[in-house]
């Protein structure tokens, strides 16, 4: 090999101009392509400021609660725990515990349903339209329900729109309810969404009210239970020793009662109250515009390079058609 000879390069190291992107055939592409963007990117942006228009505002009122300190459920322990789970007593609650049951019961199926139904909550939650705020009262849809004759519409089948159980629990829970557990101090929030800032806020209360009696009649009728099959227990034994000790169990029950009937907050205490909220919380309609803008953009965008694609597939179909055809030509 001489000195004027090259070395010839490895495959490896060879440059590939087709495999490299051309920044200029690009932006040629999308200028080319300008009035696609520009008006995917309008069309969009207008669907987004309707929506964001068309939807109604929604309010969220929050309480922020905390355990109830003390006795709740005033359950006995220590040293009785085993003789009264023994005579058939659960005396092993504390607080915490009958807190997260609480919370539990709060979104059961059981609870709203009596919740809703005691409250009245059946046509606000699903036929209103609109809260008026000048005089207060809920916007109905007719086709749905009329507030004169408290009597519910027919869909086109005849059958009646009146929601079930199953319809309003599912409703109340996905659109309106949420509860939330600070897991480092045990808060507890509970939210509910309404198109009525004073129905938000009134449903609030209502929540928190409604569990603490429903928590308290129920740890009321088990201890009454617990006194009358101890004070049964007590007239079947002569033992001083066990007569004692069911005494003692029937006294621990009884305070059960009493400090129930004495406590207003008996497992939440309401740490911040709910308020009828002066903002809205929803929609967030600027932020639905500049996505629905982005998303207009970006569909643009594909569309001019989709576009570009198949035109210069379909010029490279027809250069070979034509390259076969000359050589057809010349054969």
């Amino acid at each position: 090999m001489t000195r004027y000879e090259r070395v010839p390069e490895p495959p490896e190291t060879r440059h590939h101009p087709e495999d490299e992107i051309d920044l200029r055939e690009l932006f040629a592409t999308l200028w080319a392509g300008k009035w696609i963007i520009i008006l995917t990117t309008i069309l969009f942006g207008a669907a987004g400021v309707a929506y964001a228009l068309y939807k109604a505002d929604i309010y969220q009122a929050n309480a922020l609660l905390a355990p109830a300190e003390g006795e709740t459920g005033g359950r006995l322990g220590g040293q009785l725990g085993n003789l009264a789970s023994l005579a058939g007593v659960n005396i092993g609650e504390d607080g915490s515990s009958n807190t997260v049951i609480a919370r539990e019961v709060l979104q059961s199926r059981a609870f709203l349903t009596d919740f809703i139904r005691r409250h009245e909550l059946e046509a606000p939650l699903m036929a209103t339209k609109a809260w008026n705020i000048r005089q207060s009262e809920w916007v109905y849809d007719r086709d749905i329900y009329n507030p004169e004759t408290d009597e519910w519409g027919t869909d086109e089948d005849g059958e009646s729109l009146q929601p079930t159980d199953w319809d309003l629990v599912k409703e109340f829970r996905e659109n309106h309810l949420s509860v939330s557990e600070n897991k480092d101090n045990g808060m507890v929030t509970v939210s509910v969404k309404s198109l009525s800032p004073v129905a938000a806020q009134q449903w609030t209360e209502w929540l928190v009210r409604d569990i603490n009696e429903h928590m308290r009649a129920q740890d009321i009728e088990d201890a009454e239970a617990s006194i009358n099959y101890l004070e049964s227990k007590l007239d079947e034994t002569n033992i001083a020793g066990m007569q004692q000790v069911f005494y003692q169990l029937i006294e621990s029950e009884t305070r059960t009662v009493m400090l129930a009937n004495a406590q207003r907050e008996y497992v939440f205490k309401t740490v911040d109250p709910a308020v009828v909220p002066q903002e809205k919380s929803e929609p967030k309609r600027a932020l639905v515009v500049v996505l629905a803008v982005l998303l207009g953009g970006m569909l643009g965008v594909f569309s001019v390079f989709f576009r570009a694609l198949l035109s210069g597939r379909s010029s490279d179909n027809a250069s070979s058609v034509n390259t076969s055809a000359g050589f057809d030509e010349r054969a």
